[in-house]
């Protein structure tokens, strides 16, 4: 999951929206370094992470990139399901529209950043000046998100490439979606999500 996927899913359950956003610039054990509600939602961020990684409907998303883009499908979808998040929002989200919910989720988060993470900071400096939840509806949005990416980290070069496969099978990916993503809304709703978690990888973001 992206970045509004984990703020919607947060929403949902009730949980920080600070830790659920601020969850992969946050290595090891967040005990201790943050307050109760906060280590809650990076808690919650992860064993989404775990749920999804693992997740069947996931796994048969990644068959649909060719060989030399799926060592780096699975940030290419993370990105695909905020594409259609954002895009088809006011199906899923009756409470909020979106620009109405990205000002809440900027209004609960930005007003604590002295006491995050640099690179945290400086995501929030571009997620909000660029509107870039919003943005993600736009699939040219999404392709400059992966050439940025692709740019910043030579070692995920493949994810301009991935943006291809996204064309090509569009389709079967937003079916995919429209299958995976409710099934998420329900377990976080549900307070049901495994206890398991991953740690995160190093975050990067496009600028």
């Amino acid at each position: 999951m992206n970045f509004l996927a984990h703020l919607h899913l947060a929403t949902l359950s009730e949980s920080s929206l600070l830790g659920n956003l601020m969850a992969d610039f946050v290595r090891g054990t967040p005990e201790g370094r943050f307050a109760p509600d906060i280590v809650s939602g990076i808690r919650l961020h992860r064993r989404i992470d775990s749920l999804t990684d693992s997740h069947p409907l996931v796994i048969e998303a990644r068959t649909l990139f060719r060989s030399e883009y799926r060592r780096v499908a699975p940030i290419t979808l993370d990105i695909i399901w905020d594409h259609f998040l954002s895009r088809h929002w006011s199906k899923l989200e009756k409470n909020y529209s979106l620009p109405e919910f990205v000002q809440l989720a900027r209004s609960q988060i930005e007003p604590h950043l002295s006491f995050t993470p640099e690179k945290f900071q400086e995501l929030n400096q571009y997620l909000w000046s660029q509107n870039l939840l919003i943005r993600y509806a736009d699939l040219t949005c999404i392709a400059n998100v992966l050439q940025s990416m692709s740019r910043r980290r030579p070692k995920l070069s493949a994810l301009a490439g991935s943006y291809q496969d996204i064309e090509e099978h569009y389709s079967d990916f937003e079916v995919l979606f429209w299958q995976f993503y409710p099934q998420m809304m329900d377990l976080v709703t549900r307070y049901s999500l495994p206890e398991q978690e991953i740690s995160p990888e190093p975050c990067t973001f496009p600028k």
